[in-house]
């Protein structure tokens, strides 16, 4: 497919594809535990797209940046080991797995501390422009649904399929409760609440790329439904776009 081009208007810069492209992208955004990523890798099998987890790229860059010993503070060294760093997605299967370098890191980015080292990082201005450009690289190689946190707003704003999920505090809270409980982690339910009571709070103040939906998003509550359901209700307001 026929790569990004820049169009500058004044100070501001914004890319866009053809219109032929744009409808075969699909931007997911939503708060933690709100189904997104369940909802895009299932709606990417359906489709037959390919999916892109824009979260586990920004975890990806916490694990290297936790790995180094580099405090949060320390955005000029930050900002160094981004331009080296080698992020990429490996399909096997219906999965994709992440990849720093030659490592197999997707395990290693799911951890709770790198949850919430994630947020705080995709905050900085340096490894915000480092994903975005990948990201945007990703989405110019064919069909895809990319899930995350700006998809619609900033990353692929011209896209004409966008979504956005949410669901209560208490149902977001028992799924990531449940999350954690099925890898073995011995962690209380108010624990889990409280660490995603934060996440929602930086993710939606920070001064970048803020957890919004997008102003022609179509916004979909998921607390009472089940993936597939999100799937279908998905594919059903694609439909009537076309």
């Amino acid at each position: 497919m026929q790569a990004y081009r820049k169009r500058i208007t004044g100070s501001s810069k914004r890319w866009r594809r053809s219109s032929l492209e744009l409808t075969h992208l699909v931007t997911i955004d939503g708060p933690t535990g709100c189904g997104k990523s369940t909802v895009a890798h299932l709606l990417a099998k359906s489709l037959r797209y390919h999916y892109l987890d824009t979260g586990a790229m920004y975890r990806a860059v916490a694990l290297a940046i936790w790995r180094a010993g580099i405090e949060l503070e320390d955005e000029g060294k930050i900002a160094k080991i981004c331009n080296g760093l080698d992020i990429k997605f490996i399909h096997e299967g219906d999965s994709a797995r992440i990849y720093l370098g030659d490592e197999d890191v997707t395990e290693a980015i799911r951890e709770p501390t790198i949850d919430l080292t994630a947020s705080t990082v995709s905050a900085i201005d340096r490894v915000r422009k480092v994903v975005t450009r990948l990201q945007r690289k990703i989405g110019s190689q064919g069909p895809l649904v990319a899930e995350g946190r700006d998809m619609g707003t900033v990353v692929f704003p011209e896209a004409q399929h966008k979504f956005y999920l949410d669901a209560s505090l208490e149902v977001r809270v028992d799924r990531r409760f449940l999350e954690r409980q099925k890898k073995g982690d011995s962690v209380s339910r108010e624990k889990v609440k409280e660490d995603l009571i934060k996440r929602d709070h930086q993710d939606m103040t920070r001064r970048l790329s803020p957890l919004r939906p997008a102003k022609d998003a179509k916004m979909i509550d998921t607390t009472k439904l089940t993936p597939d359901q999100v799937v279908e209700t998905i594919m059903r307001g694609m439909k009537a776009y076309s």
